[in-house]
């Protein structure tokens, strides 16, 4: 059976098999701030399965899938019976750990993976920290520019608003680059693959609605200084004493934006 890659799902299969080995060997089991292992592993859009085999051949974990295509869903089952029961068709993006891993404890913790499509990759990472309490390791494939950008560390042109949500939460590591032509069809760009691992952090120790805002702003208008990308938000006394004021805002790390956001008015602007 043959599965037709479908452009408007953005689908590039993944033919090489030792990369989906490297990919599945990542997973390492770590834990969360709380401790607790985790013993699933949900896999975001297994297309043809050719990560899907080495994450069911790992006992460590049970692993579950959600895809959006029918026609790769009819093929995993025919080629992977055992995940059967394990397997969703539905679209990540709209659903919740509840719809995707039914029988697990709404607090169970789960890991994911997977070759991510290019066009919702930063939407799948804005989904899984509003899950960071339960996920605490991802492992995956994305458009190196993107993957670069996530694991960007302050000053360097790449980092930006979803590089400073994410590692507030997660230690984020650029793993390798993988070459076009080990896709079907070869994308136009290559492909990165990171590591994202929860950090210690269980508070911000800030408004973390006012800390959104703050970052967004300053990135927003990333060319400005901070104390004029900040205006709209109503910049306190102390933070307009504050040298952060003169700097933009891909040079402050998370701790800067964290205290930054303290230096802010108190008062979350609607």
């Amino acid at each position: 059976m043959y599965v037709k890659p479908k452009k408007n799902l953005g689908q590039h299969f993944l033919t090489d098999h030792s990369i989906a080995h490297q990919i599945a060997d990542l997973l390492s089991g770590h834990r969360g701030p709380d401790g607790q292992p985790y013993a699933h592993v949900l896999e975001i859009g297994p297309g043809t399965g050719v990560l899907t085999q080495f994450l069911l051949a790992d006992s460590r974990f049970e692993t579950h899938a959600i895809e959006i295509d029918s026609e790769s869903v009819v093929y995993l089952k025919k080629e992977f019976p055992s995940l059967t029961p394990r397997l969703v068709e539905g679209d990540f993006l709209e659903l919740t750990p509840a719809d995707y891993l039914p029988n697990l404890p709404e607090t169970a913790p789960f890991a994911i993976a997977g070759n991510f499509p290019y066009n919702i990759s930063s939407q799948i990472f804005f989904k899984v920290l509003d899950y960071r309490d339960r996920i605490p390791e991802v492992v995956c494939m994305l458009q190196r520019e993107v993957a670069m950008r996530l694991a960007s560390p302050p000053g360097k042109k790449d980092y930006g608003i979803l590089s400073v949500f994410l590692q507030a939460w997660y230690d984020v590591k650029y793993e390798f680059t993988v070459p076009p032509e080990v896709f079907n069809p070869p994308p136009k760009v290559h492909s990165g693959v990171i590591s994202v691992r929860r950090n210690g952090v269980t508070d911000l120790g800030c408004n973390e609605r006012k800390f959104i805002q703050v970052v967004k702003h300053g990135f927003n208008q990333r060319r400005k200084t901070l104390r004029n990308a900040l205006k709209p938000l109503g910049i306190t006394e102390e933070a307009a004493q504050s040298a952060y004021m003169d700097k933009r805002a891909e040079q402050l790390s998370v701790a800067d934006f964290v205290t930054l956001t303290n230096l802010m008015s108190e008062r979350v602007k609607e």
